[in-house]
């Protein structure tokens, strides 16, 4: 190892600390920080993003880099060199300033945005959000004119290396020519099928004794990660310190579970991230469109599957109805339940089937926000508009269960939502290819034994890092490049056949 190397790997090792710190913190803000603790969060972790951008953008670290790649030969320093590159690449296009100044508005943002949401207060979260939006433009901008890309290409780029509007423009252009019919189809379907909706109340700590033990049952390492409550459910930490969050509803139990479930994949993922350099850029995730795909992995290929269903049920009945089983709880009609296709307002509430809509929605707007098309004043009416188009929904003047809806843009977070659809065909993909090698799959999950699914995601995605580009990893994975044909291919399957 070159002196060249060993600095950059100390430098990135020092960073990696510092994010932890900076993860924890801002799962703190979001599940236990006191509300008027927010201000001095804020400062406080626009100093630390200040810190580590100041870190990777110092002068020494481009010549380490330019050294380190004129020295080493072994094939996988060059591969771990090359992603330290991209970092630095994606840190020195924006100034230490722009970053201060986008960390304090979107946590400002952010923290108003919870108690915003709840009273529908479109104008208190527009004044903040237009703040967001500017920085978030001005730092596109930087980043287009250095990559020679349009500016929601740059953001794009951030969340998914090597995907551009172009190919989303068309791929989801496709989506939306059969999509429609599908979701029609599919309630015709169920027009007839009778569902015992569960009534409760499902005590919270019943709820969350629940969620541990299929959190367990999934293979969750309790010894380095936990579950707690957010205003919006995430994943967050670091590979030996995953934090969960989700949140409850004591009238409905269903969303918290699957809930759980769904954010349990992304744990996993991070939790069985390569130990071996894990501390520098080689062994984070691939993309979010693959951390998206493990979690819907987990939600929607084997979650809501009659088989995995069949498993968790004795479980739900234990925790929630003491034991005693009662018809809503009957097998076949949690299986309607997680499988009922019915368009609302909500996308984390969302079926799969109508799940794209609410992320094609998002993409449309954001693209054209940042590429400054529309201005943040327009967002409710293009909302409301293409909630009618693609979901036939009326949501005018209800933002909270509208455009106030999602954490992503108040977090500055542009170019994140194309994941979602993105995770969906890779979850799809990856679970198509388990079937061609494990014929017996429903079987296996139904009793119990989903070690050889986790063990097969681990070898061929968790463990792999960012070694090879998307398009390398899923084809060394199934046999193929991302292709929606296997998404479409379970829709139909699942709510068509």
């Amino acid at each position: 190892m070159s002196s060249a190397y060993q600095n950059l790997v100390n430098r990135f090792q020092q960073m990696y600390h510092l994010q932890h710190l900076g993860a924890i913190a801002g799962w703190d803000q979001a599940a236990m920080m006191p509300a008027g603790g927010n201000q001095a969060r804020g400062a406080a972790l626009a100093e630390l993003n200040t810190l580590l951008h100041k870190l990777l953008t110092a002068p020494e670290v481009e010549f380490w880099l330019q050294e380190a790649q004129a020295q080493e030969t072994n094939p996988d320093t060059i591969r771990s060199i090359e992603e330290m590159a991209v970092e630095w690449r994606h840190a020195s296009a924006i100034p230490d300033d722009l970053v201060k100044a986008k960390t304090i508005a979107s946590t400002h943002c952010e923290h108003a945005w919870r108690s915003q949401r709840p009273e529908n207060d479109w104008k208190g979260f527009s004044k903040n959000l237009k703040e967001v939006v500017n920085l978030s433009r001005q730092e596109a901008g930087v980043r287009a004119e250095k990559s020679n890309t349009s500016t929601y290409n740059a953001l794009l780029e951030l969340y998914e290396p090597g995907v551009s509007t172009q190919e989303l423009d068309q791929l989801f252009g496709d989506l939306k020519t059969w999509l429609p019919g599908y979701i029609q189809y599919a309630q015709d379907n169920q027009s007839s099928v009778n569902i015992i909706q569960p009534e409760g109340p499902f005590p919270i700590e019943k709820q969350k004794a629940l969620g541990l033990e299929v959190m367990k049952l999934l293979g969750f390492d309790f010894d380095h990660g936990r579950l707690d409550v957010s205003t919006h459910p995430f994943c967050g930490g670091v590979s030996e310190d995953v934090r969960l969050t989700t949140r409850y509803k004591e009238d409905n139990f269903v969303e918290a579970l699957m809930g759980i479930v769904h954010e349990t994949g992304h744990a996993r993922y991070q939790q069985n991230l390569s130990e071996q350099d894990r501390e520098l850029p080689i062994a984070l995730y691939r993309s979010m469109g693959i951390h998206e795909g493990q979690s819907l992995f987990f939600e929607m290929q084997l979650g809501r599957s009659a088989a995995f269903l069949s498993l968790i049920q004795p479980l739900i009945v234990k925790h929630l109805c003491d034991g005693t089983s009662q018809p809503c709880m009957a097998l076949d009609n949690l299986e309607k339940i997680y499988t009922q296709v019915r368009p609302g307002f909500i996308r984390v509430d969302a079926d799969e089937i109508t799940y794209p809509a609410h992320i094609i929605l998002r993409y449309e707007i954001e693209r054209d926000l940042i590429e400054g098309s529309i201005e943040v004043d327009d967002i409710p009416e293009l909302w409301q508009q293409k909630m009618k188009d693609y979901l036939g929904l009326d949501v005018a003047g209800d933002h909270k269960n509208g455009c106030m809806q999602d954490i992503h843009w108040p977090m500055g977070s542009f170019g994140y939502f194309p994941s979602y659809t993105l995770g969906a065909m890779v979850a799809a993909q990856l679970f198509s290819a388990q079937k061609k090698i494990m014929p017996d799959i429903e079987a296996q999950i139904q009793n119990g034994n989903l070690a050889p699914i986790f063990d097969w995601l681990k070898t061929n995605i968790w463990s792999q890092g960012r070694k090879y580009s998307t398009a390398e990893l899923m084809t060394r994975a199934t046999g193929e490049p991302l292709t929606a044909s296997y998404f479409k291919q379970h829709l139909k399957e699942r709510y068509l056949d």
